[in-house]
C-alpha cells in the first residue's frame, strides 16, 4: 500500500533532537522526504532514524541568518516545489521580567517568532509551486497564559499564533494553509529528568489532568496528521494538545 505521503517533500527545522526529530520521524513513517534543516546539518539523532535514513534530505541552516534559510530551502527543493514547512527551531530562556535585560528578550522573540516569518517567507515561493501545501508552526499553551519569569517566552508564542492567523488568510488563494500546533508540558530527550521527578513533575501532578506531561511522539503524530489528511478547510487555527491543561480549574 502506498504511505500517504507519496514522496512529498517537507521541511522541517530544528530536526535533529526532541519534537523535531519526532515529527521528521512520524513522517518518514508516513512516507514523506524530509529535509531536517538544522544548526550542523544532521539528520534526527534518536532511535529509529538509522532505518529511516533514505527519506532524510539534511542540510544545516541556521534559523536566524535569512541567507541560511534561504540557501537551504533552494538546496533542498532543488528549486522545485516544497509540500509543506514544519517551523519547530526555538528556544526557552527566562528571566524576572523587571530583571530581563532587552538583548535576552530579543534573542528569544528572534528565534521563536521572526524567524518562523523569515522560514515561511522564504519558503512561500517553494509551496505556492506545490499547488497546495502546509505550514505548521510550533507554537505553545503559553500563549494563553501568564506565566512567571517567562514573558519573552509567553510573547514570542503569541506571536506565532498571529503570524499563522495572518499567513493563513493571505495565503489561503494559493493553497497553502498555516496551522500553529501549541503544545503544553512535554518530555524530550532535553527536559527528562526535570519533568519526570522533583518540583516539575509535582507541578504536572496537581495541574494536568491526566497526572502526566506529554510525549514527542504525540505531538509528532498530531504534526503529521495535518500532512496525511486532506483537510483544505482547517487553516489559521492554534491546535492545542496540553492533556487538558489549559482549561483545567
Amino acid at each position: 500500500m502506498t504511505a500517504p505521503g507519496q514522496d512529498r517533500l517537507v521541511a522541517v527545522t530544528g530536526a535533529s533532537r526532541g519534537i523535531g526529530a519526532a515529527i521528521a520521524l512520524e513522517l518518514a513513517r508516513r512516507g514523506f522526504r524530509v529535509a531536517c534543516l538544522t544548526r550542523k546539518g544532521a539528520g534526527p539523532q534518536v532511535a529509529g532514524a538509522s532505518a529511516l535514513a533514505a527519506s532524510f534530505v539534511n542540510h544545516a541552516c541556521d534559523v536566524n541568518d535569512e541567507a541560511s534559510v534561504r540557501a537551504a530551502l533552494e538546496a533542498v527543493t532543488a528549486g522545485g516545489v516544497l509540500h509543506g514547512l514544519v517551523n519547530n527551531a526555538g528556544i526557552h530562556l527566562d528571566a524576572p521580567s523587571h530583571e530581563m535585560d532587552t538583548a535576552l528578550y530579543e534573542r528569544v522573540m528572534q528565534t521563536n517568532a521572526t524567524a518562523v516569518f523569515t522560514a515561511c517567507r522564504e519558503a512561500y515561493p517553494y509551496l505556492a509551486r506545490a499547488g497546495g501545501a502546509t505550514v505548521v508552526n510550533i507554537g505553545s499553551f503559553f500563549d494563553k497564559v501568564g506565566v512567571k519569569r517567562n514573558l519573552a517566552y509567553c510573547a514570542s508564542k503569541a506571536a506565532v499564533g498571529a503570524i499563522t492567523r495572518c499567513l493563513a488568510v493571505e495565503w489561503a488563494s494559493k493553497g497553502i494553509r498555516v496551522i500553529d500546533i501549541a503544545p503544553g508540558y512535554v518530555v524530550t530527550d532535553l527536559n527528562r529528568e526535570s519533568l519526570e521527578r522533583g518540583p516539575v513533575r509535582e507541578y504536572i501532578d496537581k495541574r494536568i489532568p491526566g497526572r502526566r506531561p506529554g510525549t514527542a511522539e504525540e505531538i509528532a503524530k498530531l504534526v503529521a496528521a495535518m500532512y496525511s489528511e486532506d483537510i483544505p478547510f482547517l487553516t489559521g487555527e492554534t491546535i492545542y494538545i496540553d492533556g487538558g491543561q489549559g482549561m483545567a480549574h
